[in-house]
Formats: structure tokens, sequence, C-alpha cells
């Protein structure tokens, strides 16, 4: 029987540094009226939701501290700052996969998402692969840095898949659907999704902040490239690692933008989209700004690429990937 259930990507339009949390927390859940008006059950949220992408500024203590939920023993739906949001979701039973800035009750902070079901934590990852420098590349405020490396620790929570029992009912299945989420700079890396197809995963749920021009971030000279090719380009990549690593893991993916022009000078890329398991957008974004991407998906048309293409236990040949994990930069071989 099928197995079918309303999903949407949930994008988020241009946020200033300045912008009140509590105009952002509006907007979200204008989002979640949207989804519930049209049935859907799960919605996945950007990366660093609840603020502008924080990570490209030079931020004091005092104003980095702004930009982190302190998330207590009970998850982030009950961190006052954002519980609003999380109490909405709850009242019209939608669940919700959204990424935000970490501050433990230790003191450690962490790029993070969780996956919240009628206030509840069902699931929580913290981002693996962290890009950028620790010190700036520049002080202009023009430019784009890429911090996260400064601001937060590596995740120490690996590529957990779990089951989602809150949308058993709504599929119709007689099990869960089994979940797995990355966030951003994740996606380009197949590691991360191969330890989650490995466990099953039938739905991927990815947040990003994805800038659209940061040359000194790329390495090239500013003069190369027009802002609009750098634009494509970074689209072009973007949907390349979602489409290709959901067809090689047979998993739908629901990926989520937050896009815009950013204080009018931090452009980001759209490109928010559901991708089924054969690597084919069914659903994409039209616009630049708010937008909630909904399709119905069939978590049995997993089935075809993890028994057949992508049947893991007949296929795999583990004696041959020990580089994988022995290594991380390039070993290369030596001249006869």
């Amino acid at each position: 029987m099928p197995r079918l259930l309303r999903v949407a990507a949930a994008q988020v339009g241009r946020i200033d540094r300045t912008t009140p949390k509590a105009e952002i927390l509006s907007r979200l859940v204008a989002l979640l009226d949207q989804a519930s008006n049209q049935d859907v059950k799960l919605v996945v949220f950007p990366e660093t939701t609840f603020s502008t992408f924080f990570p490209r500024y030079l931020l004091d203590d005092d104003e980095l501290e702004a930009f982190f939920e302190k998330e207590s023993e009970d998850g982030i739906a009950q961190c006052e700052t954002v519980k609003l949001f999380f109490d909405k979701a709850a009242e019209l039973g939608i669940d919700v996969v959204v990424g935000y800035g970490e501050a433990t009750p230790s003191g450690e902070r962490y790029n993070s998402a969780s996956y919240v079901a009628a206030g509840k934590t069902v699931g929580k990852y913290r981002k693996i692969h962290l890009p950028g420098t620790h010190e700036p590349f520049s002080l202009d405020p023009t430019v784009t840095n890429q911090l996260e490396k400064r601001y937060f620790s590596p995740g120490n929570l690996g590529f957990p898949a779990f089951r989602a029992p809150s949308l058993k009912v709504s599929t119709g299945g007689e099990e869960s659907p089994i979940v797995g989420m990355l966030l951003c700079n994740d996606r380009r890396w197949a590691e991360g999704w191969r330890v989650l197809g490995l466990q099953g995963v039938e739905v991927v749920c990815i947040g990003y902040n994805t800038t659209a021009w940061a040359p000194q971030l790329w390495g090239i000279d500013p003069a190369s490239m027009s802002k609009e090719q750098a634009y494509r380009d970074a689209m072009f990549h973007h949907k390349l690692v979602c489409q290709a690593n959901a067809y090689t893991n047979a998993t739908f993916l629901i990926t989520a933008a937050r896009c815009g022009n950013d204080d009018g000078i931090h452009p980001l890329i759209s490109g928010s989209m559901i991708v089924d398991p054969e690597g084919h957008i069914v659903a994409e974004n039209k616009t630049e700004e708010d937008e909630l991407v909904v399709a119905e998906i069939d978590l049995d048309e997993c089935q075809q690429g993890k028994t057949k293409t992508f049947a893991f236990e007949k296929h795999r040949r583990i004696e041959h990937y020990g580089l994988i994990t022995s290594q991380t930069g390039v070993v290369k071989p030596v001249e006869p």
C-alpha cells in the first residue's frame, strides 16, 4: 500500500542583522498556518531559522549571545525565546525540523537542528562539517565572512536516523517513517548521507544558508566572476549534491533555504525543494521570499532503490573502504 505524506520546505526570505525576533517568529507562524491549510504534516525550516546567518559577522561576546537559544533538558521547544513557534506547531498538529544556534546548559555552542512533534524533541542533530575559518577574511562590513569554526563546536552526535511515530498515522503504514537530518555544508559530504542511508532513512531534512557571493571564501578574484554567474554556480552545486545523494541513498529529501539579500549586501541562494528517491525534483520554490514548497510523497517509492539499485547488503564491499575512516587529508601515491 502507498504510504502517503504531505510535507513542505519552509523557505524564509531576507532577515537582517537587526530584524527583531518577534517579527521573525510572526513570519514563521504564518508559514505554519499555510501548512495547516494545506494539510501538511511535516515542515522543514532553514539553518539558524530564528535569526540572520550570524556567522558572517565578527561579533563580540555580548552580541553573539543574543543569536543562541539556551536549550533546557526538555529541548528547544521549551526555550522561552522561541516557545511561541513550537506551541503553534503543536496546536496545528504539525511536526517541524528547525535549525538554530544551540547554547547548552554547560556552555557549549552548536549549529543544531531538532525534530519536534507535539512540543517534544524526537531527534536532534549538531552540524559536523563546519566550513570557513576561525579568523575573518576581512573587517570590511560588506565582505561575507564564514566564521562557523569560531562560533560553533563540531557536532558530537554523529548522523542519527530515528523514527517519527507521529507520522505513522498520517502515512497509514505499519511502521513510522525513518528520518535523518543534516545542515547546510553537510549536504556536500557523501559520508553523512551514507551513514543515514545505512540506517534505512526515508526522509532527509536539510536547512541551509548558502551565500551567493563570497569570493574571499571561495578563493577567487572578485573580478573574475559576475554575481549572476556566482549565483548560478552556487545553485547548480546545491542541486547537484542534493539530487545525487538522495538518489544514491534512495531517500526523499526536503531542503529549506534562508534566502534573499540580508542587510542589502549579503545575497543568499534559494533552491528550496523536495526531491524523490530517484533524484527528481518534485516541487521547488518560485520566489526569493518566504514561501511554502509543498508535495505529497509516497514513502514506498524508496523501496526500488533500497532493494535493487542500491541494495547495500548485496553490493557494498566494506573491505575496500578503509581510507574513508583512516585519514582526513589527501595522501598521494609515491612516484615510481
